[in-house]
């Protein structure tokens, strides 16, 4: 039986980067370029007359701005978008904007000068393109205040934990780890958003293009009640603060003492990435033990589901995003096929299963949830 191509639309002013990217996308097993655009409004007119399955889009063009175009495509048309954005200050901005407004995912624009690396990016490319494809776009609903988000939590004040100045045993702090790629910048803004400061640290691996990581970590810093930043070689882990691996580089978390670190390497790609989830889920089982707690959200492809499944052995609260809510259900997929989840939750409550999760690793032998109760005290 023959199986129709994804038809692909091509939007970008430069000409040079139409060709380009339709000689990459054109030349792909069941791809099929059948225009391109080179502003919103012929864009438009091209989509009316052609239905294609997915666009590649630029976001700064002439007459009106790719945001704009995107707005209003998510509005009255909704399609799989694929960002083609530069590595700009104001390109990584725009383009984390454009996934929030419902785009499916981002990729660089190849770097045609020095014509080097163009077979990785065209794998890239065309990988992402035939992901998008399989998506099922939905609308855009604007969430309510982070506060609002939080009113349901467990928070930290209701439990029992250490008095002031009481020292809690070493080596026993808790961890939160989080994995995410194909539509995880808003999976993961929808978990930070419902964590109260108090939160244990986060460590982070989203699959991003280099030069984005640092953008989408001030923009979480801004958008959530924690402090974000770009991991750095040596970050301590602190309460209340998430950590987000740079885009190229593998994050691990170590040990120096009773403290946790960030370390990053340059190491070769695992499972085709740079950061890797299952790298720095594999870290946590050789340093943090049952005192960490971890989730794997949407995503395309198997990473993170071995490491999810190495900590679940070792008694980690493991929690992996169910498929209703996800972009993609490959990553959280395959950890649940390998039996890698204590829990297959919707995304809206799997921040406050981690918190929870977390505290009660927190909390002094005995005097957890169960003394808690036995105090005649109730969680709300």
């Amino acid at each position: 039986m023959m199986v129709e191509p994804i038809r692909v639309l091509v939007v970008d002013d430069s000409a040079l980067m139409r060709k380009v990217l339709s000689e990459i996308l054109g030349a792909a097993a069941g791809l099929e370029v059948v225009a391109t655009a080179q502003d919103p409004y012929v864009a438009r007119e091209r989509i009316k007359a052609l239905d294609p399955d997915v666009l590649t889009l630029d976001v700064e063009m002439p007459r009106m701005d790719g945001l704009t175009f995107l707005r209003n495509l998510m509005r009255l048309r909704p399609l799989p978008v694929v960002m083609v954005s530069s590595l700009t200050v104001h390109g990584a901005e725009a383009t984390l904007q454009a996934l929030e407004l419902g785009a499916v995912d981002v990729v660089r624009k190849p770097d045609l000068e020095c014509g080097q690396g163009l077979e990785e990016y065209a794998e890239e490319l065309i990988e992402k393109v035939r992901t998008a494809a399989a998506v099922r776009v939905r609308r855009r609903v604007a969430h309510a205040a982070p506060e609002s988000a939080r009113s349901g939590l467990r928070s930290s004040a209701n439990l029992v934990l250490p008095r002031r100045g009481e020292p809690r045993p070493r080596g026993r702090e808790a961890v939160i780890a989080i994995g995410a790629s194909t539509g995880g910048t808003e999976a993961i803004k929808e978990i930070l958003m419902r964590l109260p400061p108090d939160t244990p640290g986060l460590v982070i691996v989203q699959h991003i293009p280099p030069g984005f990581s640092a953008a989408f970590a001030a923009r979480m810093n801004r958008q959530t009640g924690l402090v974000v930043k770009e991991a750095a070689e040596g970050d301590r882990l602190l309460p209340g603060h998430a950590y987000i691996a740079p885009g190229d580089r593998h994050l691990f978390l170590a040990r120096d003492g009773a403290r946790y670190v960030c370390r990053l390497s340059d190491g070769e790609p695992v499972n085709r990435h740079r950061p890797s989830v299952d790298a720095l889920f594999r870290s946590l089982a050789q340093v943090s033990g049952t005192n960490a707690c971890a989730a794997i959200l949407t995503g395309m492809g198997v990473d993170g589901a071995r490491g999810l499944k190495e900590l679940h052995d070792l008694g980690v609260h493991t929690i992996a995003q169910d498929e209703a809510t996800s972009v993609v259900w490959g990553m959280p997929g395959e950890a649940v096929r390998r039996g890698a989840a204590a829990a297959v939750l919707p995304l809206p409550e799997i921040g406050p299963a981690l918190y929870e999760a977390a505290v009660k690793r927190n909390a002094p032998s005995g005097r957890g949830l169960d003394a808690l109760q036995m105090r005649g005290r109730r969680l709300p």
